[in-house]
């Protein structure tokens, strides 16, 4: 596909009036980065109205596995359109979507004793383990991790803890929801380091969490992102997930796992909880799933499946069509693109690293397969956050024909389709570089 074209500096003509009318009619509580108003797409490359050609190295934030109009994906779309569109599979039952549960139960860390509840969204998919594990333990309290994002709805939003602004104004939430530190090393919160720490930032959790306030009988579950998406992309050091699951184990806390930005191959393996060789009690999946379509899923041990019919239920979730995306979509996963993920992680890592050494405004580069973040500093000593530069090196990068996003304050994550290429990766890099060299 060669490299980025800007023909005319965006936002062009075409691209202005929809901007125009998106201000008149579209809720102001949308974030919009950089005015891209996209028309098309193809593998890791992104057209907008006025004819700019972009690299896109947010897959419409790390949703579009298998990249744009992928034709395997498009085919099996268009039969499946040509067959059953919708038919609610809360009420009736089509192979679809008992073939994904299947498919799903197959997948998932532990063995295929999973049953499966379909939803339209991520968030939809933690409300759905949000409400299990209460109708499940009949204990009413949770823990989440600061820097957490699970979602927008209510009870999502009662354990997300990511940015202010997502719950100002929504008094009162989900009560029984307690916040934990995330082991963030590079900013530990106590100021030690790993491993020397022994994971500190566990061991409070149980030396004062449970002593002073929360008594662990009375917990449900502990909900975690095996890496942290909006938080900034933080990745766990070895062992940390080990000791939780310990801690979880010794009163009975169930472990859920949201896998929806790290899940579905992004990171080199399924689900990246897989790196630390840990069986969650549930897995909430989305974004990847399904290449664009609308699913989400909450995939839990069938003993703790429980509830009675009528307990939950979705009219869309399931959809037939978004069933058979996914289908495809996993199959293309497992016939080479995990691998491909692995594969051009490592590389990708690889380049950045190389810039890191150069830049003192790089703090900090980590990630796991195709899920990288580049965290932007005042400089290397300090350490201090400058989220300016970080937005104005993602705005530099779009007016290059570069698609990128931030992650919590000053990060900058990479998450291209998995079917990028090396020199695809080499081109965005290049890109990258040159903006930051700016700095």
């Amino acid at each position: 596909m060669g490299k980025p074209l800007i023909k005319i500096t965006p936002p062009g003509p075409k691209a202005k009036e929809y901007l125009k009318k998106d201000s008149k009619y579209i809720s102001p509580s949308y974030t919009r980065v950089y005015p891209l108003v996209a028309e098309k797409g193809k593998g890791c490359w992104i057209w907008d109205v006025d004819g700019n050609k972009y690299l896109d190295m947010n897959a419409g934030v790390a949703v579009c596995s298998t990249g744009h109009a992928h034709p395997d994906v498009l085919k099996t779309v268009r039969e499946q359109t040509e067959k059953l569109i919708h038919y609610s599979g809360t009420d009736f039952y089509y192979p679809p979507e008992i073939d994904l549960a299947e498919k799903l139960a197959e997948i998932t860390p532990g063995g295929k004793n999973r049953k499966v509840f379909f939803s339209n969204s991520g968030a939809e998919a933690i409300e759905c383990a949000l409400k299990l594990v209460r109708y499940h333990t009949n204990r009413h309290y949770c823990i989440a991790f600061y820097g957490s994002f699970h979602g927008r709805t209510m009870g999502a939003l009662s354990l997300t803890a990511s940015k202010q602004i997502q719950r100002k104004g929504f008094y009162s939430l989900v009560p029984g929801v307690y916040h934990v530190y995330y082991p963030y090393c590079y900013r530990c919160p106590f100021n030690l380091s790993y491993p020397d720490c022994d994971f500190y930032c566990i061991d409070i959790i149980e030396d004062t969490l449970f002593r002073k306030v929360l008594p662990p009988e009375e917990v449900s579950a502990i909900f975690l992102e095996p890496i942290q998406g909006e938080g900034g992309y933080i990745v766990p050091p070895q062992g940390y997930f080990e000791k939780l699951k310990k801690l979880a184990d010794k009163y009975d806390i169930l472990l859920v796992d949201d896998e929806i930005q790290a899940g579905m191959g992004r990171t080199g393996k399924f689900f990246a909880i897989e790196h630390w060789d840990i069986i969650p009690d549930i897995v909430t999946v989305a974004k990847g799933i399904a290449t664009g379509f609308p699913l989400g899923a909450c995939i839990s041990k069938s003993g703790i499946m429980d509830w009675k019919p009528g307990s939950h239920a979705s009219t869309f979730g399931g959809n037939p069509v978004a069933c058979s995306a996914a289908l495809k979509t996993i199959e293309l996963l497992e016939n080479g693109l995990i691998e491909n993920a692995r594969r051009m992680g490592e590389y990708f890592l690889k380049l950045l690293k190389e810039i890191e050494q150069k830049y003192d405004i790089i703090g900090d580069i980590r990630g796991k397969g195709l899920m990288i973040g580049v965290e932007i500093v005042e400089d290397k000593n300090s350490k201090k956050k400058n989220k300016k530069k970080r937005n104005e090196i993602v705005q530099r990068c779009f007016e290059k024909g570069l698609l990128i996003l931030g992650a919590g304050e000053n990060i900058i994550r990479f998450c291209p389709p998995l079917i990028i290429s090396k020199q695809e990766i080499e081109t965005g890099v290049e890109i990258f570089e040159e903006v930051v060299r700016g700095y």
